[in-house]
């Protein structure tokens, strides 16, 4: 059942986000010892990063791994990997397990088989957060993507490369079958161009213009203006 959560700050929304996902972690762990974490790129979630990361967990249980990547080295300010490290596995989440979601190599699809591997072992994800663009897309499932059915349909491998009209360099994403798979589903949204966007991604006739609607019935989706 899908909730939509209004916060009257954006403090207060990444604060609500933080204080769910550890609730969240936390009964994972309860139940089986260990706990899978996904979360999205981009600068829009540090702060929600920097409220987690000092959560009382067992870190050293939990699995993090992104959404999606673009696949630079994390030596690149594009690296969302970089990111990750430098706001979320700080503090007491330095004792997390990073999923990796790059290799070195000339194109993504020289590596798929070794980061698929990785991220195979750390399912079903107990917890995934996802944003959305203003064009509707979540993680790297972009509606002009070239592999995009590839990536909405049921059967499709847990990782694949995408391309897009928009997007600089090649990315990895997470398909839908693995969000869909997830046991707790948050979307985080920020400024009114987001909310119409979500609003529009609800009545859209297709995930193939508005793919994060694989995850709309399922997800809270937190927003503040």
């Amino acid at each position: 059942m899908s909730e939509f959560i209004e916060y009257d700050s954006r403090e207060a929304l990444f604060q609500g986000l933080a204080d769910r996902v550890e609730d969240q972690l936390r009964a994972a762990l309860k139940a089986k010892g260990t706990a899978t974490l996904a979360v999205p790129g981009g600068t829009t979630p540090a702060p929600f990063f920097h409220r987690l990361r000092s959560a009382d967990l067992d870190w050293s249980k939990v699995r993090v791994m992104l959404t999606d990547e673009r696949f630079v080295p994390e030596t690149s300010e594009r690296s969302n990997t970089r990111l990750l490290r430098e706001n979320l596995l700080q503090d007491k989440a330095a004792a997390a397990t990073l999923v990796p979601f790059y290799r070195a190599a000339e194109a993504p699809e020289d590596v798929l088989d070794s980061l698929r591997a990785g991220i195979e072992s750390a399912l079903p994800l107990d917890v995934c957060v996802l944003g959305m663009g203003a064009d509707m897309h979540t993680a790297s499932i972009f509606p002009e993507a070239d592999l995009l059915a590839e990536a909405l349909d049921p059967q499709a491998p847990v990782l694949l490369p995408m391309r897009a009209p928009n997007a600089p360099e090649p990315r990895l994403t997470l398909t839908a079958p693995v969000l869909q798979a997830a046991r707790s589903v948050h979307i985080l949204i920020a400024g009114a161009d987001k909310k119409t966007a979500f609003a529009r991604a609800q009545s859209a006739n297709s995930p193939l213009e508005a793919p994060v609607r694989i995850v709309q019935e399922q997800a809270i989706t937190h927003y503040a203006d």
